[in-house]
């Protein structure tokens, strides 16, 4: 069992920046490939980003690669989404989510969620 608490969100001013964070507790969180996903108000969620068990492969949704970077820390049990040049159409809930399909871009993929975090980007 994997528990996962996104922290890192809040209010960016458009090309900003913000970091979020997801820690995880659970001794198996390095056999676990880690994604995030966001869902803004009126849409369903999407995939945002992943990254393997090992950290060495990542993915990004093509809405935001080059823009957003995704990171983990295998040995403290964190994963990071770090978010830069932020805009409007970024505002959303982001969870981090944990699974073992690699690539997964699908919810179901999936099997453990944190509770969100909410990032707004606007000036």
């Amino acid at each position: 069992q994997l528990h996962l608490v996104e922290s890192g969100g809040g209010l960016a001013q458009p090309e900003g920046s913000l970091r979020l964070s997801c820690a995880a507790t659970g001794r198996t969180f390095n056999k676990y490939a880690m994604a995030w996903f966001r869902q803004a108000p009126g849409k369903e969620r999407e995939f945002v980003a992943a990254i393997r068990w090992d950290g060495d492969l990542s993915y990004y949704a093509h809405s935001v690669k080059g823009r957003f970077t995704t990171s983990r820390d295998n040995a403290n049990n964190m994963v990071y989404l770090q978010m830069n040049s932020l805009k409007p159409e970024d505002t959303a809930v982001y969870y981090c989510a944990a699974g073992f399909t690699w690539i997964g871009t699908f919810e179901n993929q999936y099997r453990h969620w944190g509770q969100g975090t909410q990032v707004t980007v606007s000036s």
